[in-house]
Order: structure tokens, then C-alpha cells, then sequence
């Protein structure tokens, strides 16, 4: 199942879609004993697979977990076209019409495609079908769960724990697709910080990571070695610096130049998250350090760097968030 896994994380990687995990799985011997002496359901007392270890297809395979219910279909695209698909099954739709009790889940039966098994590294797995299944965290913990759960059919389950499996079920549900909304929205509020940083309207862009990148790829220019990491600790810096939208901040700052500022403080040029740094302290001047930091030391070096702008002929402003009526105080 390496094989299979590995094409998976290659298209996965290739398609830019994000998943939890990708592991390789294979049947273990009880589930397999279940499954190969269920009974046929048209001619009873014959069993359902004759030839189990024929007949019986998901003997190993891979299991994806996504974060949501839309990578579902996503990483579906992708299974299709890297194999050729013998079956899928939408097992929340089937358990759904069986009034079944169990995980939503996605499988499928796949095989390599006829262009891939004719290089040499795949021939040997020409007749290869493994079994795919696609799920989200939420259901994978569910499917976890259930192993330990005797009550599979509604019809033999006690009214009270019924009641209870369809609360749990329409809560996984629920958070399942509450997770996806919040990601939906999420990336809808940073698209119009975007465009409203592009078009110069600072006002109404509050205070984010995402944000800050926008407006200093605008003023001072973009960071290529800068990770989200760095413009998250600065975000939540300038957040407590009590700054609340990108105006404020475009305030403070104006007419002051970072790589100026940085050349003074530190005899030479440095990145735009630390050139947004400068620029702060010089526009709001004591009252910068006095929020910045309560070590003695630091506050000690802040007011040099202070003292050398005077020295530069540096004007050293007073601005305070706060006292900015046009935004919110974060007290």
C-alpha cells in the first residue's frame, strides 16, 4: 500500500489540498472473519462472499483524514484522476437509507491506471485494487468510537440510547459543517482586508496577521523570507500596543521612513516587520516602550534607540491608539 499512499500524497501535495493524515491500513483478522461469514441477503443461508480472500476487496488500502467536508470531495477529484475507480460508496447516504447507525464515509475501490502500470516501478501491481476511504476528523473519531458500540441497526437499539446516538450524530454534523463555514468566512474576510488595503481604505481593516502582510507588502514592500508565524507575533504585538485597525497604525507611522529608522538603531537595513517596529516606537515615542516590555533591560535599550532618533533630527511623536475615538479601545 506504500505505492498507493505515496501517489496520494504526491497529488494531495500537487493540488494544494491539505489533509490531517494519509496512512496505509490493512483489515485486521476479526473484522475480516465478520465480514467473510456475513450472509448473502438474496439467497439465505449462503454466504455473502464464497470466496472471501477473493471476494472480500478492502483487505488493505488507504485511509484519508481531512479537516473538512468540502476536502472530502476535493481529495475524491484527485483519487479519480490518479487511479481508475472500480466503486465508490457513500457510506452517510447508505447508512442514512439502511436507518443505520455509523460514521460518514466515503470509499473507494481503485486500481492503477493502464498509463502507470506500464512503467517498470508499477508493473508488478497491475491487478492491484486497494480501498480508498475518505473521511473528516469528526467522522474519524466517530468510526473510532463505534468499534466499541454493540447497537448497530436503529430497530435493535434501546429507545433512550437511540435518542442519544441521533443527538451525537447531528452534533458531529453540525460542527462538521460549522468548521467549514467559519473557514469559508474566514477566508472572505481576508480577501476584502485585501482589497481594501489595495485600494488605500485602512479604516475598516482590523488588526490580523494577514492584514498586517497586506499593508506592509503596500508601504514598505513584500518579505519573501518572512513566514505567517512572524506576522502573527506581530499582529498580536501591535494588538498590544492597543492599535485596533490598519488606520491607526497607517497614522502613527506617517512620515516616518523604517529603513531609515533601521539604519539609525541598528547601522543597517532590515526587514519590514522590523522597520514596522521602528517606525512605532518613533511615532508613539515613551508610550511604545511603556507597553512594549516591562524588562528593565529592554526598556533601557529602547530609550537609547530613542535618544539616537533625536540625535538623528528624528521627530519623536506621543500618538496613542487609545486616545483615537475612530477606533476601539482593547480594554
Amino acid at each position: 500500500m506504500s505505492d498507493v499512499k505515496e501517489i496520494l500524497v504526491q497529488a494531495l501535495r500537487t493540488s494544494d489540498i491539505a489533509v490531517n493524515s494519509v496512512e496505509p491500513r490493512a483489515k485486521d483478522p476479526e473484522s475480516f472473519g465478520t465480514k467473510a461469514s456475513t450472509p448473502s441477503e438474496d439467497v439465505p443461508g449462503t454466504p455473502k462472499y464464497p470466496k472471501p480472500l477473493e471476494d472480500i476487496t478492502d483487505l488493505a488500502g488507504v485511509r484519508i483524514i481531512t479537516f473538512l467536508p468540502r476536502t472530502v470531495t476535493m481529495v475524491g477529484a484527485c483519487i479519480r484522476e490518479e487511479f481508475e475507480v472500480i466503486d465508490h460508496t457513500d457510506l452517510s447516504q447508505a447508512r442514512v437509507e439502511e436507518e443505520r447507525f455509523g460514521y460518514q464515509s466515503e470509499h473507494y475501490l481503485v486500481k492503477l491506471k493502464s498509463t502507470r502500470t506500464t512503467l517498470p516501478e508499477y508493473q508488478s501491481h497491475r491487478d492491484l485494487i486497494a480501498e480508498v476511504q475518505v473521511r473528516t476528523i469528526l467522522q474519524h473519531a466517530w468510526a473510532e468510537i463505534e468499534h466499541d458500540i454493540q447497537y448497530k441497526s436503529s430497530d435493535t437499539t434501546p429507545k433512550t440510547i437511540r435518542r442519544r446516538f441521533m443527538a451525537l450524530a447531528g452534533l458531529l454534523e453540525i460542527a462538521d459543517r460549522e468548521f467549514q463555514e467559519i473557514q469559508y468566512e474566514d477566508e472572505q474576510i481576508k480577501k476584502q482586508a485585501r482589497t481594501l488595503v489595495e485600494e488605500g481604505e485602512f479604516k475598516q481593516v482590523e488588526i490580523t496577521a494577514d492584514a498586517l502582510r497586506s499593508y506592509l507588502d503596500r508601504r514598505i514592500g513584500p518579505d519573501a523570507y518572512a513566514d505567517d508565524i512572524l506576522y502573527e507575533r506581530m499582529a498580536l504585538l501591535v494588538r498590544r500596543l492597543r492599535f485596533t485597525t490598519i488606520d491607526q497604525v497607517d497614522a502613527c507611522i506617517e512620515g516616518y521612513d523604517g529603513d531609515q529608522l533601521s539604519r539609525i538603531a541598528h547601522r543597517r537595513r532590515r526587514d519590514p516587520l522590523s522597520q514596522l517596529e521602528s517606525m512605532l516606537l518613533a511615532g508613539m515615542g515613551p508610550i511604545f516602550i511603556d507597553r512594549r516590555t516591562n524588562i528593565f533591560a529592554l526598556k533601557g535599550n529602547l530609550n537609547r534607540i530613542l535618544e539616537r532618533y533625536q540625535e538623528n533630527e528624528i521627530s519623536i511623536g506621543d500618538y496613542d491608539p487609545q486616545g483615537d475615538f475612530n477606533g476601539e479601545s482593547s480594554d
